[in-house]
């Protein structure tokens, strides 16, 4: 499948804004079954971009300084993408849960792809003993990593209730548990904390899901938006697989990975420092359009 994706973001200031300097992470990163063909980024009014090292996480970094007066700044991320990604299919074979534990605690890789990245709890997504004693009822040892991880991701869906009134975004995770509502970065952050907790790599995944789905289908919750998902590694074979637990489903043709990290604060879409004295609004709009005419060569 090939997308085309648009996602604005515009900031209105209650008064003048002097001065700006942020970190875009809005450049798609190449990620097995998708390819990047064409980017560009529009800021407007006015601003400087650069590339920059991302510090932490799977991602492209973009530094946007703006150095002159503004009470307005639209930023404008324009990528096509082709994903050609199957549904994963798991198999009696796979590893199971323990030998995963095992296999990440030992692996030599140094990358930031590395399984032994994201083992551990990190700043955003903490151990907690409720959740991982909640999530322990699917993430028995001796079961297959994937079988199980989507068995996870299924009862999350299931059991949570989604709701864009009952979390912001540095509600903790343990707040939307006790809640057992929230939104898709609340989920995955949930699901996360769980297979962490079971020695488990898991990484949170920041992308796009097709905003129309196909004729027949139910459109996906989380369109219209950034979303949010679980990268579940599988040991070395099956490396990383996506599990989405907002949708219950797995990461396949309607998903485009933006960037991969351990939380949140490591791969935020936009993220920095503002000067000024007043109020801040920020609208969001994505939208993600298949370009059907195009599959069938």
């Amino acid at each position: 499948m090939i997308y085309d994706i648009r996602h604005i973001t515009r900031f209105d200031y209650g008064a003048q804004v002097k001065y700006a300097r942020c970190n875009l992470r809005l450049k798609p990163i190449d990620w097995p079954g998708q390819t990047l063909e064409s980017y560009d980024l529009i800021v407007e009014p006015v601003g400087r971009t650069r590339a920059a090292h991302a510090e932490a996480g799977l991602a492209h970094v973009t530094r946007l300084v703006v150095d002159r007066p503004v009470r307005s700044l639209t930023i404008e991320s324009r990528a096509r993408m082709v994903v050609d990604r199957p549904v994963p299919m798991p198999s009696p074979s796979d590893p199971t849960l323990a030998d995963v534990s095992a296999l990440a605690r030992s692996s030599r890789d140094l990358s930031a792809a590395s399984p032994a990245n994201y083992i551990f709890p990190s700043p955003l997504i903490p151990l907690d003993p409720a959740i991982a004693e909640w999530c322990a009822a699917d993430l028995s040892p001796d079961r297959g990593a994937l079988e199980a991880g989507f068995a996870l991701a299924n009862r999350i869906q299931r059991e949570f209730a989604f709701d864009p009134t009952a979390t912001l975004v540095d509600t903790p995770p343990a707040e939307a548990f006790r809640q057992r509502r929230g939104v898709c970065q609340d989920f995955a952050q949930i699901m996360i904390t769980g297979l962490r907790a079971a020695g488990i790599p898991a990484a949170y995944a920041s992308g796009y899901i097709r905003t129309l789905p196909p004729p027949g289908q139910a459109r996906l919750v989380g369109a219209d938006a950034t979303h949010a998902w679980v990268l579940i590694w599988g040991g070395p074979q099956a490396g990383w697989v996506g599990v989405d637990p907002t949708n219950g489903i797995w990461m396949a043709g309607d998903h485009i990975i933006v960037a991969v990290g351990r939380d949140y604060a490591e791969i935020a879409p936009v993220d920095g420092v503002v000067l000024g004295s007043g109020a801040q609004k920020m609208d969001v709009s994505v939208d993600v359009a298949p370009l059907e005419e195009m599959v069938a060569g």
